[in-house]
């Protein structure tokens, strides 16, 4: 069987706590910056309850969206226990569908604070979830309170499908005239590449660098030795729609 795939996403989270009678403005308040604790009330996030929770019991409402459309039948789960590292999922957990809105709604959930909100990419074996802290170590909580309705902001999918063609993993390369590539992604806008050497005590002059097409001239020196590199893809709203596997390594020979 394979085990799940964990895909960290930092997402800007908002959320807000609704009374079973109450309706929220529909604009959208400033971004929150992520934090370590649970997500905070926020009275000027959008939320109009689609269903009431149960006396005593809690909802979670979203959205999901994919390439900036909503995301039809994605399953999202509430995690009592979430660990990225190990485990993943655990002890109490609730599970819901998005409809053709990309919306979802997670009933009868138990008031309490729980670690993890998972969204799964399509039908595969990864989900992506929302990180908080210094680098994104901890998952972002999400504290449910009784006969109220917990509002997150939407979840932007992406998929881990974007092929590298040159270097491949495994190649040795020569720093002089090399040329990075990748196949076009569908949708994209705009391509960001990252080289990380395997010398931790190496800085890399590549890291985020924004391409319009699907190759880039190495210009800057990059040490002898072994190098990590990384593609990603973004659409036009700057969303992100793909990347590429994280462990394709090539060695620099000279």
């Amino acid at each position: 069987m394979t085990s799940p795939r964990f895909l960290v996403v930092f997402i800007s989270i908002a959320a807000v706590a609704c009374s079973v009678s109450c309706q929220r403005k529909t604009d959208s308040g400033p971004s929150a910056a992520s934090s370590s604790s649970p997500v905070s009330v926020n009275s000027t996030a959008p939320g109009v309850e689609k269903v009431k929770p149960a006396p005593g019991t809690g909802n979670v409402q979203g959205q999901v969206l994919y390439n900036s459309k909503p995301a039809e039948n994605i399953e999202v789960k509430l995690c009592e226990t979430f660990n990225q590292y190990f485990g993943g999922c655990g002890g109490k957990t609730y599970t819901a569908r998005t409809d053709k809105e990309g919306e979802y709604v997670i009933t009868n959930v138990e008031p309490k604070i729980y670690e993890g909100l998972l969204a799964r990419v399509f039908e595969t074996d990864s989900s992506v979830f929302a990180t908080t802290g210094l680098a994104g170590i901890s998952s972002t909580k999400y504290e449910v309170a009784a006969d109220q309705t917990l509002f997150i902001t939407p979840t932007h999918l992406f998929k881990s499908d974007l092929k590298l063609v040159h270097p491949k993993a495994g190649s040795k390369v020569s720093l002089q005239n090399l040329e990075v590539k990748w196949e076009p992604y569908p949708d994209a806008a705009y391509y960001k590449f990252s080289i990380y050497a395997e010398d931790a005590a190496a800085t890399s002059p590549y890291v985020g660098e924004r391409v319009d097409g699907t190759s880039f001239t190495i210009e800057k020196p990059l040490s002898k030795g072994t190098h990590r590199w990384q593609v990603t893809a973004y659409n036009g709203a700057d969303k992100k729609l793909a990347e590429s596997s994280r462990d394709i390594k090539f060695t620099i020979t000279d």
